[in-house]
């Protein structure tokens, strides 16, 4: 399966998918936001204080359902809105690789 198809709705196994931080990148947290540098690409990139906030939780391997539930106690957000601001965040890190994302599917 492919990054689209595992981060999707349609996907059975989405909440068991864990993502973690790639061990390539170098990042730092200024004034509640976060830039991250990609070394071999020379590429960085900045997140707002919500995407800091993911961020921080993805240091260690972590199941979309435990995200989840971390970012609605958090945050007041429908948990529509917040699965769909979710997939769209990680298909963005994962499209930059800035990290690794295990399908979930029980071998």
């Amino acid at each position: 399966m492919d990054i689209q198809q595992i981060l999707s709705r349609s996907n059975p196994h989405l909440y068991e998918t864990r993502v973690c931080r790639a061990t390539t990148q170098v990042s730092t947290e200024l004034d509640g936001e976060t830039v991250i540098l990609d070394v071999s690409a020379g590429i960085y990139s900045g997140l707002d204080p919500v995407g800091t906030a993911i961020w921080n939780l993805l240091e260690s391997p972590i199941s979309l359902a435990q995200l989840l539930e971390t970012i609605l106690k958090t945050y007041d957000v429908s948990e529509e809105q917040c699965v769909d601001d979710m997939l769209i965040f990680l298909k963005d890190l994962a499209k930059n690789k800035l990290i690794n994302i295990s399908d979930g599917k029980v071998a």
